[in-house]
């Protein structure tokens, strides 16, 4: 089986940091179709990104790693498995400082010049407004200065790059992030499904162990039920004894985001020797 990702952009690095977290081993090299693996029934195929939902369609590859934004575009027949949630990024639309576009009928007559005419062309509808849609390669920003459309629809990650042309974002017409993909025929292959089943265990299983930490730690027995109301736990906490008479060891599960707050707590409420380490997967 093989999977496609983007050989060079700003999802190549976060989908293969996914494939080696769900314990794929291969080595990755940009300048080199396949990647095979070494320990999966799978090979990574690294290509351009605007390929991908054909590929994945046509069964060249069974799987692949995309951006929302690119799939829609192409409207390609393929099955969603999961959102990935890295490679945020926004689809806006962007007009010039001084525009008198205020809201999304004003849009009404105008030229937008965008690389995306298929995911507009349905904004405009749904909102009833009739525009020139001005299907363009690149350089998006360039056209309202050069006269080629009024406003633009392209993607904005900070609206930085729309700044420094003189513009500002007016609109969101799609949020996008990464998704993971499969074939239509592969998923009704019984060898291939289960071979994907496989590799959603592990993706989920990283997925939700993303921003956890586990914690352990030594206290007293009397301070278990101080420590498992300051413990924002997934479940309830591991208690252990321990061989000093009246001490047990706890373990859990924390959020990163919370932790520092959770231990100063914790220190408060009895506990020592508080350890956190990183966690590769949770499986359910």
């Amino acid at each position: 089986m093989k999977i496609a990702i983007q050989r060079n952009g700003r999802l190549t690095e976060d989908s293969v940091a996914l494939l080696r977290a769900c314990g794929l081993s291969f080595e990755f090299q940009k300048q080199s179709l396949y990647s095979p693996c070494s320990n999966f029934d799978l090979d990574v195929l690294a290509i351009r990104d605007d390929d991908i939902p054909e590929y994945v369609q046509d069964g060249v590859a069974d799987l692949g790693i995309i951006g929302e934004n690119v799939l829609l575009e192409r409207s390609a027949r393929v099955h969603q498995l999961v959102p990935l949630g890295f490679g945020g990024c926004k689809l806006m639309i962007s007009v010039p400082q001084r525009s008198a576009v205020r809201k999304i009928s004003d849009l009404n007559g105008l030229r937008i010049g965008t690389t995306y005419p298929t995911i507009l062309k349905s904004f405009l509808k749904d909102h009833k407004v009739r525009s020139e849609i001005v299907e363009l390669s690149g350089s998006v920003e360039l056209a309202p200065s050069l006269n080629v459309a009024d406003v633009i629809c392209d993607i904005v990650s900070t609206g930085t790059t729309a700044k420094m042309y003189g513009l500002r974002t007016f609109c969101t017409v799609l949020e996008s992030q990464a998704v993971l993909v499969a074939n239509l025929a592969s998923m009704r292959d019984k060898k291939k499904r289960a071979i994907i089943d496989r590799l959603m265990i592990r993706v989920q299983g990283s997925q939700e162990a993303g921003g956890k930490r586990y914690l352990m730690m030594n206290a007293p027995a009397n301070s278990v039920a101080r420590l498992k109301r300051v413990i924002p736990s997934l479940k309830s906490p591991t208690v252990v004894p321990l061989a000093e008479t009246g001490m047990v060891a706890i373990h859990s599960v924390v959020a990163e985001d919370v932790f520092w707050d959770v231990m100063e707590k914790l220190k408060k409420a009895g506990a020592s020797d508080i350890i956190v380490v990183p966690i590769e997967t949770i499986i359910r």
